[in-house]
């Protein structure tokens, strides 16, 4: 199940997304969500899948690698549908007892899935293809406006890039626990909720001794190496804008007046014909 959690990960392979500027693919997952949540109808969740499908085909990841990530979050989408399902009122279509199925609690449950799903497989995608220290770098890039303002913009990108970093290593961290403590007799999978939650305190306090022994270390490797932040701070390999990057911000901001296009295009329509039968 751990294995299964894809955010966070790099997924190491030459493509041509991989190749791009991380300043694009931050700002295009971003302009990804917002389209995201611009999408009113079944035609717009249709173009953002076709986007997704392209972009996940030029990164040359397996889609069953893909796939494999959505079960992390299996839990969160059958729970947030069958919440829109019993909970949204409307025009009931099945009723048993006190609950009921709505017309409009089918169409709202369908679109969240929908809408979580692409989220993640888009916000997964960003990960996936760029390098965390690419990733600093890009958000610090994008960031950098706000040091006029004395916004410590370097110490949160090297925040955030840490948090990434240790994601796989808790989640390796976490496997070894529950291996070591089901050889010692544990049971995590039967029993109720609260039976299983209790099961898992064994793991959870070597967990966090574990995160906290390992903060400790790359702080003392840190100060070991003289890191003191931005202040006097050179890059290697500083980030430039390629062709490929120019084409696919066209690509993002066209893909923006698509779904801008969906969502108000049948209101736009209605006013036409409505404008047309005006007497002359």
């Amino acid at each position: 199940m751990l294995k299964d959690i894809t955010v966070g990960q790099y997924y190491r392979v030459d493509s041509v997304i991989h190749r791009m500027d991380p300043r694009t693919k931050i700002i295009g997952t971003f302009l990804f969500i917002i389209e995201l949540f611009l999408v009113k109808n079944l035609i717009g969740f249709v173009i953002a899948g076709i986007m997704l499908a392209v972009v996940i085909h030029l990164a040359k990841i397996p889609f069953r690698y893909i796939v494999r990530g959505q079960k992390s979050i299996a839990f969160l989408l059958l729970f947030t549908m069958v919440l829109n399902i019993f909970m949204s009122s409307g025009d009931p279509l099945i009723k048993i007892g006190f609950l009921k199925i709505t017309k409009q609690g089918l169409y709202t449950a369908v679109f969240m899935g929908l809408r979580l799903i692409l989220l993640v497989v888009g916000a997964s995608m960003m990960t996936l293809t760029t390098t965390p220290l690419n990733l600093t770098d890009g958000l610090e890039k994008l960031l950098r406006p706000l040091k006029k303002i004395h916004v410590p913009v370097h110490d949160i990108a090297m925040m955030m890039s840490i948090a990434l970093r240790f994601i796989p290593i808790l989640m390796d961290e976490t496997d070894k626990i529950m291996k070591a403590q089901m050889a010692r007799g544990a049971d995590f999978e039967s029993g109720n909720i609260m039976q299983r939650a209790k099961s898992l305190i064994p793991v959870l306090v070597p967990l966090f001794l574990s995160a906290f022994r390992r903060a400790d270390e790359l702080a003392t490797a840190m100060e070991a190496r003289c890191y003191r932040g931005d202040e006097g701070r050179t890059k290697m390999k500083d980030l430039t804008y390629d062709k490929r990057d120019y084409i696919a911000q066209a690509a993002l901001l066209a893909s923006l007046g698509i779904m801008i296009g969906t969502r108000y295009l049948p209101g736009i329509s209605q006013m036409i014909a409505a404008v047309g039968k005006l007497p002359g």
